[in-house]
Parts: C-alpha cells; sequence; structure tokens
C-alpha cells in the first residue's frame, strides 16, 4: 500500500472478490491474471486539472504563480515559473509604466519565442484616472497574451478593449483568443459579467470611438469576456475572507447561469482556485473540487525570486497561521477596503486601523487631540503638514481634482496621508528598511503559516532555500500523492492516515 501511494505513476491491480474486502495485488507491470482484477490507472501532476487549459496556455502543469502587485512577483519570478513549466503572471500593477516596461522585456528576453505561458497583472484603480487604460495600451503595444485582472468591482472598458482585440474567426467558424484574461475574482455578482459577453451599449461606444472595429465587436458579443475565472478565496491582500469551497461552488452556479442566458459552452469558462493553497492536502482538495488550475501567492512571496527584501522574507517564514490580521487598504482606503497582511513582527495593521478610524470618525489632523497628533507624526516618521506636502504633490499630478478637493477638506488630507503611510508599508517592506521594520506592509494569509508548518525539519525551510520551481514541484508531487491515496479509499481499500501525507525534497 506504501509503494502504492509513493508511486502514484504506476498503475495499481486491485482484487474485487464478492464477499472479500478489496485488496491490492500489485503496483506496476502487467496484468497478474485471474478474475476479478482490476487497473487503477496512474496520476500525473499533469493530469489534476484541464487538460484544455494546458493546451491553451501552453504550460505542461495546470499551477499559476499569481501575479503580486508592486513587482513582488518579479520578472526573475515569472521566469522561474515558466522554465519551471508552471504559467506565471509579473506583479506589474502599482509599478510606473517605464519599469513595468522594462520587466515586459526582462522576461521576454529570458524566454524563448516558444515559452508563452507568461502575462502580467492589470489592477483596477479607480484612483487614478487613465492609468487603466495607459497599463492596457502598453500590454498590447508589447504584445503581452495574458492578463490577470484584479480588485475589479464591474467590468470596465479597457478590459473589453484587451479581450476583442484579440479575438479572431478560424475558416472553421470557431472563435480564438490571441489576449486572455484571467478574472481574479471573490463573488459571483462580480464574476458574472466576466463569463458572459460584454455589454452591447459597452462594445458600441468602444466602436464609435475607434477603439475596436466593427467586426471585433461582433465577435466579442459571441464570447465571454474571461475564458480563465480565478475564484480567489482567503488570501494575503486583497480578499474578502471566503472559504474556499464555498466561493468555488457559488461561482460554478454562476458559470451555468451565464452560459445558459448567453448560449456559451460552459465548458469554455474554466474556473481556477486561488487562496489558501500551501501544501498538498489543499491543492489536492482543489483540483477535487474541479478546479481547472490552482492558483499560489504568498507561498511564493517568501521565495528567493521574490520582489520582497530578504528582512521581510525572514518574518514571512516565521509566521504561523494565525499571524495575520485585516488592514485598510491604500488603493481603496476611503471605500473602507481592506488587505489581509502578515501580522508578527510588524504594527502595521494596528497603525493602518487606528488611521481609518480617526478618517472615518471625520477628523482633520487639526481637529485631534494633542496627544493623537503626537501619535500621527510619530506613525508618519514626520510631522503632518511635510507627509501633506509630499501627499500633494503627488496627488496633483495624477488626480488634479482630489488634490484641489483636499486644499479645503481637512478630512481628505488626513485620509490621502494616510494613503501615503500605508502605500510607503509596502515600499519599506520591498527594501528592507531597517528603520521601519513595525511598518512592514507583507500581504500574507494564514496558508503561508500552514506552509511553514509542513516544510518545518525539510530543506525547504531555510528562507533562502525557498525556489519558485521547488514549491511548484513539491505541492503538484505531493498532490498527487494525496490523489491517489484518496483513490485507493474510494475503490474501498483502507488507507492508514499517515499514508496521506508528503514530506517536501530537492528535486533535480
Amino acid at each position: 500500500m506504501k509503494r502504492a501511494v509513493e508511486s502514484p505513476r504506476e498503475v495499481v491491480w486491485l482484487a474485487f472478490r464478492a464477499g472479500e474486502a478489496p485488496r491490492i495485488l500489485a503496483v506496476g507491470g502487467e496484468h497478474p491474471g485471474g478474475d476479478g482484477v482490476f487497473a487503477l490507472p496512474p496520476i500525473y501532476p499533469e493530469w489534476l486539472g484541464d487538460r484544455a487549459f494546458l493546451s491553451a496556455h501552453g504550460a505542461r502543469f495546470p499551477y499559476v504563480v499569481g501575479e503580486m502587485a508592486r513587482g513582488i512577483a518579479t520578472p526573475r519570478m515569472v521566469i522561474e515559473a515558466v522554465r519551471a513549466e508552471c504559467l506565471g503572471f509579473y506583479g506589474s500593477a502599482g509599478l510606473p509604466l517605464d519599469e513595468i516596461r522594462r520587466g515586459i522585456g526582462e522576461i521576454r528576453a529570458a524566454l524563448t519565442p516558444d515559452q508563452v505561458s507568461w502575462g502580467a497583472n492589470l489592477i483596477h484603480s479607480p484612483q487614478e484616472p487613465g492609468q487603466e487604460a495607459a497599463v492596457v495600451d502598453l500590454f498590447l503595444k508589447e504584445g503581452v497574451r495574458r492578463v490577470s485582472a484584479s480588485a475589479f468591482m464591474r467590468l470596465t472598458p479597457d478590459v473589453v478593449r484587451y479581450t476583442a482585440l484579440g479575438l479572431e474567426r478560424h475558416a472553421d467558424g470557431r472563435i480564438q483568443r490571441r489576449n486572455h484574461v484571467f478574472a481574479k475574482v471573490s463573488r459571483a455578482e462580480v464574476a458574472e459579467p466576466f463569463m458572459s459577453p460584454p455589454p452591447e451599449k459597452m462594445l458600441r461606444e468602444l466602436v464609435a470611438a475607434g477603439r475596436i472595429t466593427a467586426d471585433q465587436a461582433d465577435l466579442a458579443a459571441k464570447v465571454s469576456v474571461a475564458a480563465e475565472i480565478t475564484a480567489e478565496s482567503d488570501s494575503g491582500g486583497h480578499t474578502d475572507n471566503r472559504p474556499a469551497a464555498v466561493l468555488y461552488t457559488s461561482l460554478s452556479a454562476a458559470r451555468t447561469r451565464a452560459a445558459a442566458r448567453h448560449g456559451l459552452n460552459e465548458n469554455d469558462i474554466r474556473i481556477g482556485l486561488a487562496g489558501g493553497l500551501a501544501t498538498p492536502a489543499s491543492v489536492a482538495a482543489a483540483f477535487q473540487l474541479g478546479a481547472a488550475y490552482v492558483l499560489t501567492g504568498s507561498v511564493n512571496q517568501c521565495t528567493v525570486e521574490s520582489g520582497l527584501s530578504e528582512a521581510g522574507r525572514k518574518l514571512l517564514a516565521k509566521a504561523g497561521p494565525a499571524d495575520v490580521a485585516m488592514a485598510p487598504a491604500a488603493d481603496m482606503f476611503e471605500q473602507g477596503v481592506e488587505v489581509q497582511v502578515l501580522k508578527r513582527g510588524t504594527l502595521f495593521a494596528m497603525r493602518g486601523k487606528k488611521l481609518h478610524g480617526y478618517y472615518r470618525s471625520g477628523a482633520s489632523y487639526e481637529t485631534l487631540s494633542e496627544s493623537d497628533r503626537k501619535w500621527v507624526d510619530d506613525v508618519l516618521g514626520e510631522p503632518f503638514e511635510t507627509a501633506w506636502s509630499a501627499t500633494r504633490g503627488y496627488i496633483q499630478k495624477v488626480n488634479p481634482a482630489e488634490a484641489a478637493r483636499a486644499e479645503t477638506d481637512g478630512n481628505k488630507r488626513l485620509a490621502l496621508v494616510a494613503r501615503r503611510y500605508l502605500f510607503q508599508g509596502a515600499q519599506w517592506a520591498r527594501e528592507g528598511n531597517p528603520k521601519r521594520t513595525a511598518d512592514y506592509q507583507i500581504w500574507c494569509g494564514p496558508a503561508m503559516g500552514a506552509f511553514n508548518e509542513w516544510v518545518a525539519g525539510t530543506p525547504l525551510e531555510p528562507h533562502d532555500a525557498r525556489k519558485v520551481r521547488q514549491i511548484a514541484l513539491n505541492l503538484l508531487e505531493g498532490a498527487a500523492r494525496f490523489s491517489r491515496a484518496g483513490q485507493l479509499r474510494a475503490s474501498g481499500i483502507p488507507v492508514p492516515a499517515q499514508l496521506f501525507s508528503f514530506a517536501p525534497r530537492i528535486f533535480s
């Protein structure tokens, strides 16, 4: 039985005879002969997900190394993901356009033309009008064929434009995508517009503006905006803290509704699962739910390829499952949106919540008590007026209307300065600023703690031994073994609990 579980690529021969419990006859080899003997087929990591997904994206494994914004998912991380025959997304969200362009160039220079399983991140940017369109323009110009769209609460014209400009009709009538949108969502009502063709009005307006052609609009009206839907359950960063099984089931029902409403083939819309995936058991469970692919995040943030500083990676490597907290999001501070961050070793979450409490109460810096003003200055590391001067200069460039409002609205000024502090927390963590360790913003979910528990005492425990490829292969191999153990159990074989385990090792 141990060999059967540890050799998932081998066929297992089982004996089923009336009045007897099923039993294992042999592992591997030819049919052992006799009546009532059946083959339990092999399990390969490559087969755990949707084969159509692998074909569409040129990957060997149904495993995505997810984008982590502001360059945490570096070009190097993407390159290593592709070389491991997985799919990788560059964490381009929040980066200047020139830096995004350089990152894309670095990825392309390191890969061969047939290594296409990579893309970049497009994040919804309501606080920066025009940014989303500029990033899409850059992706189209640079030939980025895969985009992970995150933090979207509604469908936007630029996402539709990206999809429509990549549609082609084959001679046999099939519509093929050259531009692929991976819509990362955590609610069915947000997912359904991505699972549906774009609204007719939006397509008409794009045609009228000369952004797409009438023929492209016609094709777009016949397919879903996205063929890949990434269900983001409880995770680091932006999250609704949704349980994975509940979310996946909800999105599956939404897919059925959307396909029926618009006359689409339900099989053309693939749902992957992200959030909470850090051990072989969780990855195997995701595929058992029906996930076409899995996407990992936090566990890659602690790798040597990550854009996070070594100081930040060391903090992550010590985290337990409970060492996380919710904190205000820098990009949606006023709306009360939160992100999940590392709590252990920092004060960021507590300080961010206190700043949001001041804002929510309607206060301005000037109306705070003397002790509260001193606390704010201490957290900022400079007088409020100095912080506001720097904030004003930036906001006047990206959103002049918001800057003008803040000149006469003290509560708005406080919010903008707080947003700057929250943004800097992520920057300090990336740089490893030793003077601001308590203010590090490190996006992290409970799965990071589960990963640390799993790798304790193994070659992957040291923070400097953690690499994207090794983590991916260990999770996939372990998931295949968990699936084999489940396969045996489902066949009526009593499988001991200790065989539902897999210790990390270094793959050559």
